[in-house]
């Protein structure tokens, strides 16, 4: 007759995956809480031995409260699973410099740690731009956010008063609340979002080469340099008709020309088309054609 192999709750905890972050939740809160003296039995061996299986049996029996803690900061859209291992990490940071002769217990101790890493683990991820850097930005984050999820958007009445219990000048609070309520935005929104404010909508085509713009630009000018001086050869009449049938922001029309000049529009039609052989001529061969350049 076999025996069934009956495995212990903290077995399944460290054995790998569970599957779902339920049914790690039920395997570490089915671990036994240590009392008092079982806890200072077992910091003693690692503070005083180095006992590994102590710090482990310490570390299991408080990932209940890890959970407990990381679930007070699901709302920055973080997920849960990763906000729990970063208060594992503290937990093990807290383990490991915990001294059982200070007299407290080490959940009080350990919650510091493990706040500490998953307030490190929201400031990398919550935002793409970090919204704080220093110590005093970090409190006033955490701080304001809280108070904000039922103040709304502060008055100036607000924002002094919590100026004053953090310690930071309204200022500060004001440009915190500001980085609170923004958003990240894609660097290369695809199809359907909204792409009006994107970074990638203010840089030039990747096809874009400043050498050829460059050279486009240097064209462009000779080109204009050429055309007057082949304007200047031509008499009075030929040039005001082709300035004003080409080089104007409002195009004449050869009627228009022709009342003015008293003669007939074929007659305009004639001198114009003269006059732009002439230009031709006297255009060099690379030159683009009156039409690309006026």
């Amino acid at each position: 007759m076999t025996t069934a192999l009956v495995r212990r709750p903290e077995d399944l905890v460290l054995s790998g995956p569970l599957g779902s972050l339920d049914q790690y939740t039920q395997a570490v809160n089915s671990i036994p809480v240590l009392s008092a003296e079982e806890e200072y039995e077992l910091a003693t061996r690692l503070q005083e031995h180095g006992d590994l299986d102590a710090a482990r049996a310490l570390v299991l029996a408080h990932l209940r409260f890890v959970v407990h803690i990381a679930r007070g900061y699901s709302g920055y859209g973080l997920q849960l699973g990763d906000l729990i291992q970063e208060g594992n990490v503290g937990l093990m940071k807290a383990v490991k410099r915990f001294d059982p002769e200070v007299g407290t217990r080490l959940v009080s101790f350990a919650v510091h740690w493990i706040r500490a890493e998953i307030h490190e683990f929201v400031l990398r991820n919550w935002r793409l731009v970090k919204v704080a850097t220093t110590k005093a930005q970090r409190k006033l984050f955490f701080n304001l956010r809280k108070a904000k999820s039922h103040l709304g958007w502060l008055n100036q009445e607000e924002t002094e008063a919590i100026a004053r219990d953090l310690g930071v000048t309204p200022r500060e609070v004001t440009e915190m609340e500001s980085r609170l309520s923004g958003r990240d935005m894609s660097y290369d929104p695809g199809p359907g979002e909204d792409d009006e404010y994107s970074p990638a909508a203010y840089l030039p085509s990747p096809d874009e080469d400043p050498a050829s713009a460059v050279e486009q630009q240097d064209w462009a000018d000779s080109t204009h340099a050429h055309l007057h001086q082949a304007l200047d050869q031509l008499d009075e009449r030929s040039r005001d008709i082709v300035a004003r049938r080409w080089l104007g922001e409002s195009k004449s029309t050869l009627h228009e020309l022709a009342a003015e000049y008293e003669v007939s529009a074929e007659r305009i039609r004639q001198i114009e088309a003269n006059a732009m052989r002439k230009l031709k001529a006297l255009m060099p061969p690379d030159a683009g054609s009156l039409a690309a350049v006026s």
